[in-house]
């Protein structure tokens, strides 16, 4: 049995997580400050006598023993890690180094829940692993861009200074439930749009491409990441190859919900990415990874969920 600190790990990812680590037998030791994390997130969770949640802001040192970190906090939408950007960079910064500092005294594997935003708005398609992006570092997406490009640097000069076992995932758009109603993230923000009957926003056209991935394909690249021989650092690209426009992506949620919504266009807002699909031949080759849900069926799960949170 590994002792196994999950931080954010009450968030919609982290929960979903810590779920899983559970049904492996292992010990984990859930943190989160509870930003954008919920306790009712890993409530059914409490009674096993294995897990163990703990109030605490990564920003802060924790002095803890453990096997395995997985650091997943950090606000993660616009509508979060822009309300409080320099608390936003904090959080990665130095969150990544308080954990660094964790992993090297307790020698735990370390993994890091980067993103596909460190490609920024990218000149390369399908976003590759070297690519080394195209972000705007002044922008109001920088804080939470250049926060997690910036922990990326510190794991790899820990991997290289100290010999820290690391793993890098970037990962790309992730949907399911648990996600929250009001994050601002374009799949929760059509569900509860369609769902109450309000017109869809959709910024710009609508051409503009995401690849979405359901939290239980993304679960399962964790854990196989985490279990890869130590030559494997990443960084990794973890998402769904296959491209959706967003004008698609209303259009199949209204289907969905059943909704009689509307869609409606407004301005894009600044620096938001015009392409996004993830090259995950690293993923398949080394980790024998791909998602396997597909999007019809991944949302249909989803907006039962949130039908079922709205009725509450």
């Amino acid at each position: 049995m590994k002792r196994i600190l999950v931080t954010g790990g009450a968030g919609f990812i982290g929960s979903h997580l810590c779920e899983r680590l559970l049904a492996e037998k292992n010990e984990v030791l859930c943190v989160d400050n509870f930003f954008t994390g919920r306790r009712t997130n890993v409530a059914a969770l409490l009674a096993n006598p294995a897990f163990e949640l703990m109030r605490h802001d990564v920003t802060f040192p924790l002095y803890v023993e453990t096997d395995e970190i997985y650091n997943l906090a950090c606000p993660a939408s616009p509508v979060h890690y822009q309300f409080d950007p320099v608390q936003t960079t904090k959080t990665s910064v130095h969150g990544a180094i308080n954990m660094l500092g964790l992993a090297k005294r307790t020698r735990a594997k370390i993994f890091q829940a980067s993103t596909s935003e460190v490609y920024g708005d990218p000149a390369v398609h399908p976003q590759v692993e070297s690519y080394w992006g195209n972000v705007n570092p002044i922008g109001p997406r920088a804080c939470y861009d250049e926060g997690k490009r910036c922990a990326e640097t510190l794991f790899f000069d820990y991997f290289r200074q100290h010999r820290t076992r690391i793993r890098v995932a970037r990962i790309f758009n992730t949907y399911g439930p648990r996600m929250l109603p009001n994050d601002g993230r374009v799949v929760s923000n059509f569900i509860v749009q369609a769902l109450q009957g309000h017109d869809i926003t959709v910024y710009g056209k609508g051409d503009q491409t995401r690849s979405f991935c359901y939290v239980d394909d993304l679960i399962e690249g964790f854990v196989r990441l985490m279990a890869a021989t130590d030559a494997v650092t990443g960084p990794m690209n973890l998402g769904n190859p296959v491209e959706n426009t967003i004008l698609e992506l209303a259009e199949k949620i209204i289907k969905l919900a059943k909704s009689s919504s509307k869609i409606i266009h407004k301005p894009l807002p600044q620096d938001d990415p015009t392409r996004r699909k993830p090259d995950i031949s690293q993923a398949r080759d080394t980790l024998k990874w791909e998602p396997k849900m597909a999007l019809d069926e991944g949302l249909a799960r989803t907006v039962h969920y949130f039908r079922g949170l709205l009725a509450a």
